[in-house]
């Protein structure tokens, strides 16, 4: 008897999660966070009151994400060849102004994925040396600027690309 006792009780304390280890850590949910605090910062107080209004307006912004934000509504099933829907899971806990940070933490109980995207590393271009960098990088600068570098084949080519665009599309 109290051998059942002792192994049921060390089931049930072993298979216990403390709440500190659900907590998100640093870095963790970026993606996540950062688009649900955009979202919720465009939302009137009226349509953030309205949980149907606010997974309509969830879903539009989806439909104009890129790259890392349309993987994020993905997961989500805010896009519309997703095959999960879990937009309940933040329409209905932002409706009671819930804040990003704990419905990212909820839902990275449901899908770990969702909390494993992360943001790709910004390249300093002004203190950068371009000849060190990788050609796979200089065609992600080019790619990011929505800019091509017709007839380039060797990484000479492209950092002279880069160089004759970095004006344009670089921040004084």
């Amino acid at each position: 008897m109290w051998l059942f006792i002792v192994l049921s009780l060390n089931a049930l304390l072993s298979g216990y999660v403390f709440p500190g280890e659900a907590a998100l850590q640093e870095g963790d949910c970026e993606v996540c966070i950062k688009f649900l605090t955009n979202f919720a910062s465009k939302l009137t107080s009226k349509e953030m009151s309205d949980p149907g209004t606010i997974q309509e307006k969830l879903k539009d912004a989806c439909a104009k994400a890129k790259k890392k934000e349309n993987r994020f509504c993905y997961y989500i099933g805010g896009t519309s060849d997703a095959a999960t829907g879990m937009l309940g899971e933040i329409t209905k806990p932002m409706s009671y102004h819930k804040p990003p940070e704990k419905i990212c933490e909820r839902l990275k109980t449901r899908d770990s994925q969702i909390c494993e995207l992360q943001y790709d590393k910004q390249i300093d271009l002004k203190n950068v040396d371009l000849k060190k960098l990788r050609v796979k990088q200089l065609k992600k600068i080019l790619s990011d600027w929505d800019e091509e570098c017709v007839g380039c084949l060797e990484k000479s080519d492209f950092i002279r690309r880069v160089e004759q665009l970095k004006t344009e599309h670089t921040e004084l």
